[in-house]
């Protein structure tokens, strides 16, 4: 492997089991072994939760991965955990969702359909998106977003032949082949750009300013102006910064916000050398979650690496940075 790599893709759920079945029979992902019990000790010390009581659970779609964290106890004199703030937006600064790449958007929908009718899911797009013919980038790529049942928005998203990595046009065992990215909110795409790339190593990936009524139609709000720069791994997911122009007023991510919160998520990303980042992540407008940099202990087994910091970037978005 060669790093820096995304492990993992997670959100905080409401109820692991529930929110597993819903992706296990919608989407087609499947279970990485049973949920793990974890009773404080140094990873709930590394997500800012002392004491607390999680349970986590992994779930796997190609070669990418999703963990889901609830949370059964926040821990001595923590806070209860919030969900999702109502009438939550594409533009506000907090939204962070998973690219699900499809090979056939109408048979993705199909399996959603359910959900759907039952109202456990919501939809963000309007309906599915042709992304035009004038934005060279993305022309021919249809995407479509919606929430899943405890409000985490998701993309679907089918490439056209001449664009995306060879592995998204290749067969699966069902629509879903993978997870291509994990798209964020943010303020500033230079300060952005020099987190991710100069800080923890990450590539240049795609750049280009989306707009006009299929953007309005994906996004759900009207007079879309959004500059989206990728950042990318050697290998599996990226980073997609989304800095919206128009409409302004979107909500910054709460500087409180915290694992125990439905709109927590967290990208896990496998890096070099922790202390070097740990050191510099404040000149680049990062700030620390951790105590430092945590030794696992004797719950590093399960999460596959002895030493982690958590850190949260310019916008507030957290990442888990693990070494060996």
């Amino acid at each position: 492997m060669t790093l820096p790599h995304i492990d993992s893709l997670g959100f905080t759920t409401a109820n692991v089991e529930a929110s597993a079945a819903f992706f296990e029979t919608c989407l087609g992902f499947r279970r990485l072994g049973e949920a793990v019990e974890l009773e404080g000790g140094p990873y709930a010390r590394l997500v800012g939760l002392p004491g607390a009581r999680l349970r986590v659970l992994r779930l796997a779609i190609g070669t990418e991965v999703l963990e889901l964290t609830e949370v059964l106890t926040p821990g001595p004199g923590a806070r209860p955990g919030r969900p999702i703030p109502a009438g939550s937006r594409s533009n506000d600064r907090w939204f962070q969702h998973a690219c699900l790449v499809v090979n056939s958007m109408e048979a993705a929908l199909a399996g959603l359909q359910p959900a759907f009718a039952a109202g456990r899911i919501t939809a963000i797009s309007s309906a599915p998106q042709r992304l035009p013919d004038w934005n060279a980038a993305a022309a021919g790529i249809v995407a479509f977003k919606f929430r899943d049942p405890d409000g985490h928005p998701l993309e679907l998203l089918q490439f056209p032949p001449d664009k995306g990595e060879a592995r998204w046009h290749g067969d699966a065992p069902g629509p879903v082949l993978g997870i291509d990215h994990s798209a964020i909110g943010i303020a500033d795409t230079a300060a952005s750009c020099r987190f991710y790339r100069e800080l923890l190593g990450l590539s240049a990936g795609g750049d280009g300013v989306n707009s006009g009524l299929e953007q309005d139609g994906l996004d759900g709000l009207d007079g879309t102006r959004v500059h989206i720069t990728g950042h990318r791994c050697p290998t599996g997911a990226g980073v997609e910064c989304l800095d919206y122009r128009e409409p302004t007023g979107g909500l910054a991510m709460p500087t409180d916000q915290g694992i125990q919160d439905l709109a927590h998520w967290q990208l896990r990303l496998r890096v070099a050398d922790l202390e070097a980042i740990a050191k510099r992540a404040e000149s680049f407008g990062g700030r620390l979650i951790s105590p430092g940099i945590v030794e696992l202990g004797d719950q590093a087994g399960w999460i596959g690496a002895t030493r982690a910091l958590q850190l949260a970037d310019p916008d507030g978005h957290q990442l888990q940075l693990l070494q060996d």
